[in-house]
């Protein structure tokens, strides 16, 4: 579930679905001509309270710059969008960070291509970047993935293993902190 704050974004993952959207990040790191569509809104929430006035689920949708995909066009592509047929990709390296960073510096040059920018439109989130910090930030998901399953019984007085993209990271442009957390259970 994916859940717009104004400020800020915050994703809730069961470990498949993290582990999941690590893979379709690691996805549109190597496939630059994919675009990547997560209908998360039709999901379930997750079991806790969750602040609702001003919030909204969104939908996700991940894709390398050099598409040049205009946000605007989406609810038109998505109404022709069939039911999909499943498919199976292999990764390079799938599941592990290739220790690539982004230069912190980097980010004040105005040619920069390796920041995550970010649309809204249509009740979906357009993530767009380059191949590299896709797979430079992938790793949190895996890490959600990971460890969240271990960390939350142990930890009863604060249930709550999280990740973020965090604003210091050097990987957001004109784009909000994303709040990934690992969650286990779920409303129906």
């Amino acid at each position: 579930m994916l859940i717009d704050h104004d400020r800020h974004l915050d994703a809730y993952l069961d470990q498949d679905a993290a582990q999941r959207i690590g893979g379709l990040w690691e996805l549109a790191a190597s496939s630059p001509h994919a675009l990547v569509h997560l209908p998360l809104r039709g999901n379930p929430a997750p079991s806790r309270d969750l602040p609702a006035a001003g919030t909204r689920r969104l939908d996700l949708v991940l894709l390398h710059h050099s598409l040049q995909f205009a946000p605007s066009r989406w609810k038109e592509v998505r109404g022709r969008l069939g039911p999909g047929r499943p498919g199976a990709v292999t990764l390079p390296g799938a599941g592990r960070s290739d220790g690539a960073v982004v230069d912190p510096e980097a980010r004040h040059y105005r040619e920069n291509r390796d920041l995550f920018h970010q649309h809204l439109h249509a009740e979906t989130l357009f993530m767009t970047g380059s191949a590299k910090v896709f797979g430079v930030t992938a790793r949190h998901f895996f890490d959600v993935a990971r460890n969240g399953p271990g960390y939350v019984p142990v930890h009863p007085s604060y249930p709550y293993f999280c990740t973020e993209l965090h604003s210091n990271d050097g990987v957001l442009g004109d784009a909000r902190e994303i709040h990934i957390e690992y969650c286990d259970q779920w409303d129906s």
